[in-house]
């Protein structure tokens, strides 16, 4: 059996579609959303306004958010405009880290995340959130005082969603120390075990993660039967193809002792649906996706009523797509953790309580 407080069984409920599959939007961005605006206003991304940040989300929520199972949005520039124009039908998430990271390590290559100042579990709760989101970044290769951090953070946040009783998504995003960069044949072929053992590490029970926001288990440009440019125009060289990638994704499961889905790290669409339909024949419960599905839009800013087009139309087909190849994914309650519906119970002293009252109240009418 699982148990499963009441306030976190009927809030993942409400995270998904009606059969348990996850089909969700993120538009919980800062920095990149900051700096992309930058870039159509030919301006400096700290030039870019409370409003103009605002704005961009608003638009993006309002349009896309009907399509999702439930919306990611930040607690500073989404949370306040989006509970205005995200449907009633659709779940709220809400994030609880601060974006960007500290610098650390010996040679500053490593990152400590931080918690959004003044905000919390409950008040992400209060304010009607239907979970937390936290994104961490990792590195299991990482100094022990960067990984002690990153895990206490975790800790901290799943502990006060125990408190809460409201679900926990963690997002685990890896990143490069040894290597020049992300986008390398080096660390292409050490993202596959970067991923697979931080979704290990957080699945333990003592993180009390509900649902693993995961990345895709390598980087499809440079597998053999997709780095002659399929997805950028930019020809790579293969580390790895196409039967070991689905490996990867094999093992990231194996992996997960929880729900996972995948994210989109900002990929383009055709790469981010290739991905998605790799995690989702693995087990992936489904998508929590954002720039893959509406970032084309941004550099139409402030043009408010051509970026409403555009998402109506080619936003909006990008996300039926995601949700077509998500129709394929394993409910959330028949993951292996938990074994079907059938098998998820709430606790025994939440169930004696209302023993207790329902008998209480029986005895008063008779």
């Amino acid at each position: 059996m699982t148990t499963m407080g009441m306030g976190k069984l009927a809030n993942l409920r409400r995270l998904a579609d009606g059969a348990g599959r996850f089909k969700m939007l993120a538009i919980d961005q800062r920095d990149s959303l900051r700096k992309a605006l930058g870039q159509a206003l030919g301006r400096e991304s700290a030039q870019v306004t409370y409003e103009d940040m605002a704005a961009t989300k608003t638009l993006i929520t309002e349009v896309l958010a009907p399509c999702s199972s439930a919306t990611l949005v930040d607690p500073v520039y989404g949370l306040p405009r989006a509970v205005r124009v995200i449907p009633g039908t659709v779940g709220v998430l809400v994030a609880t880290e601060e974006t960007g990271y500290e610098k650390a390590g010996p040679d500053g290559r490593e990152r400590k995340s931080r918690l959004v100042e003044g905000w919390s579990v409950a008040k992400a709760k209060r304010a009607g959130a239907n979970a937390v989101k936290l994104l961490i970044y990792y590195n299991p290769e990482a100094s022990a005082d960067v990984l002690a951090h990153q895990q206490g953070v975790v800790r901290q946040v799943g502990e006060a969603c125990r408190q809460e009783d409201i679900p926990f998504l963690l997002e685990l995003v890896t990143y490069p120390i040894a290597e020049p960069a992300a986008d390398t044949p080096e660390f292409a072929r050490r993202r596959p075990e970067h991923t697979v053992e931080s979704a290990r590490e957080f699945s333990r029970d003592d993180y009390q993660v509900d649902i693993l926001k995961l990345e895709f288990p390598g980087d499809l440009k440079y597998a053999r039967e997709f780095c002659a440019g399929a997805f950028d125009g930019k020809e790579r060289p293969a580390v790895y193809h196409l039967d070991q990638v689905r490996q990867f994704c094999r093992r990231l499961d194996q992996a997960s002792r929880r729900p996972w889905v995948i994210l989109s790290g900002g990929v383009d669409i055709k790469e981010f649906l290739t991905n998605l339909e790799l995690a989702v024949e693995a087990g992936a419960s489904g998508f929590l996706c954002g720039r893959a599905i509406w970032k084309d839009v941004v550099p139409r800013y402030p043009d408010l009523e051509g970026m409403r087009a555009f998402l109506r139309t080619e936003g909006t087909y990008n996300f039926l797509r995601a949700n077509a190849t998500a129709e394929r994914a394993r409910p959330w309650f028949d993951h292996p953790s938990i074994g079907g519906w059938e098998r998820v119970r709430i606790p025994e002293k939440d169930e004696s309580w209302y023993r207790q009252y329902a008998e209480t109240e029986r005895v008063a009418a008779s």
